[in-house]
């Protein structure tokens, strides 16, 4: 593959993952093999990443009013987000991706799980915000500190995971928690990139070709999300759960080369 072609599949997978990132999350499914294209694993995961960075903060601008009324969760849970990312970049940046992989499937899996049977774990909880208790605030903070040294370290099916485990704690409505999810996943990404750009294995020529584009579906995606119906954007986050589920473990198993 050439470097135009490179950077032609790079872009466009970019935009589409811009999007997904905003609606759902998941978007390094398309941008990390695409990148392995043309660059080895480590490389292409800290490329990934500084390249979603910015289209998370225009998919988190599309959900601004969301995020708003959510902004007391959002202080609650970003010292853990900051703290678990900036554990899970280091030890990416320090170390090897290859034996965190294994995981990837499983905690994929769980997420999608969770997310679906969500209905049935919070009936009764409504879209309504609930102050939550002290035993409750510190497993939400323990969980998001978990989801984001993943995020930090990997990444790939962060924002599935956020939206299952978000949901649990009383934040809102799914639009609200789609939001939250949103800036949390751009502050943990900043955070990678700052780490990742100094380790010089960053390919800045890509990052600049795939942020572009991320910033185009990010934002148009995250404009379009608040007006989609709820049962819609539940269907799109299970569909990309499972997706990413098959993949990974055929992945694993062998079956995709």
């Amino acid at each position: 593959m050439d470097s135009l072609q490179g950077y032609a599949l790079a872009a466009g997978t970019a935009f589409f993952a811009g999007g997904i990132n905003a609606l759902a999350g998941g978007g390094t499914l398309l941008t990390f093999p695409a990148l392995l294209a043309v660059m080895d694993p480590a490389e292409a995961n800290m490329t990934s990443t500084l390249a979603l960075f910015p289209g998370s903060l225009a998919g988190s601008w599309g959900f601004r009013s969301e995020i708003r009324q959510g902004k007391t969760w959002l202080l609650r849970l970003l010292p853990a987000s900051v703290l678990g990312g900036i554990l899970g970049s280091l030890l990416l940046a320090w170390g090897s991706p290859e034996h965190f992989k294994v995981l990837v499937p499983w905690l994929v899996l769980l997420a999608s799980v969770l997310f679906i049977a969500q209905p049935w774990l919070a009936r009764g909880q409504g879209d309504e915000e609930k102050v939550p208790t002290w035993g409750i605030l510190g497993l939400a903070s323990l969980c998001q500190f978990l989801v984001a040294v993943y995020g930090g370290y990997f990444g790939a099916g962060i924002g599935i995971l956020m939206l299952a485990t978000l949901g649990q704690w009383g934040v809102g409505s799914l639009h609200r928690v789609n939001g939250i999810k949103n800036l949390l996943a751009a502050i943990i990404n900043g955070i990678s990139a700052v780490i990742f750009g100094l380790s010089g294995l960053v390919r800045w020529d890509y990052v600049l070709a795939m942020g572009l584009a991320a910033v185009v579906g990010g934002y148009l995606a995250g404009q379009a999300g608040p007006k989609i119906p709820r049962k819609w954007l539940r269907g799109f986050v299970i569909c990309a759960g499972v997706s990413q589920t098959l993949y990974y473990f055929s992945k694993q198993l062998g079956w995709l080369s």
